[in-house]
């Protein structure tokens, strides 16, 4: 079945996208005894998205105990990297997820999201790791302070590389 379309037909048709772009609306039905008038448009992609991506979660495990033997230097710097872990016993680290660029703060003129000695929980939100112009929230998805902040403002970070070191609760 065909119907004319008069003058005020587009009168209202151009009535009804204007009203849709100034409400930003999706879709309008209108009906009367005769007509009705259905428009539709694409969804409007947001300029920035921001995702949220969930860190890889590591607890380190304490080290064996050492020897009292001398070491050679090689085994030293071994023993010294050891002991660095040691230190770390019992803390859970935030990990990066995917590879990027770390920031501690939403713009360079904020404060950082945390900082050693913040109390933590799993919502958290720690850093942004910023991959393909996208910002992903980091949260800490552990309850703790944070005892180190391992990388710097700006820094490349790889996938699962330690951001944030927290002693739990």
């Amino acid at each position: 079945m065909s119907e004319k379309i008069n003058r005020d037909d587009v009168k209202v048709v151009r009535e009804l996208v204007k009203m849709m772009k100034t409400n930003e609306l999706v879709e309008i039905k209108v009906k009367d005894e005769e007509k009705t008038i259905h428009l539709r448009r694409p969804e409007p992609q947001s300029e920035r998205i921001v995702q949220q991506m969930p860190p890889q979660f590591v607890n380190t495990a304490p080290q064996q105990p050492q020897s009292a033997q001398p070491q050679a230097p090689a085994q030293q710097e071994q023993a010294n990297l050891g002991s660095s872990q040691q230190d770390d016993a019992g803390m859970d680290a935030v990990s990066s997820p995917i590879v990027g660029t770390f920031y501690t703060a939403a713009s360079p003129d904020a404060e950082p999201f945390v900082k050693v000695g913040d109390r933590v929980t799993p919502e958290t939100v720690v850093c942004i790791v910023e991959a393909m112009k996208v910002m992903n929230e980091i949260k800490a998805e552990t309850s703790g302070v944070i005892e180190k902040v391992l990388v710097s403002n700006g820094e490349s970070v790889e996938y699962g590389q330690e951001l944030f070191k927290v002693k739990p609760d």
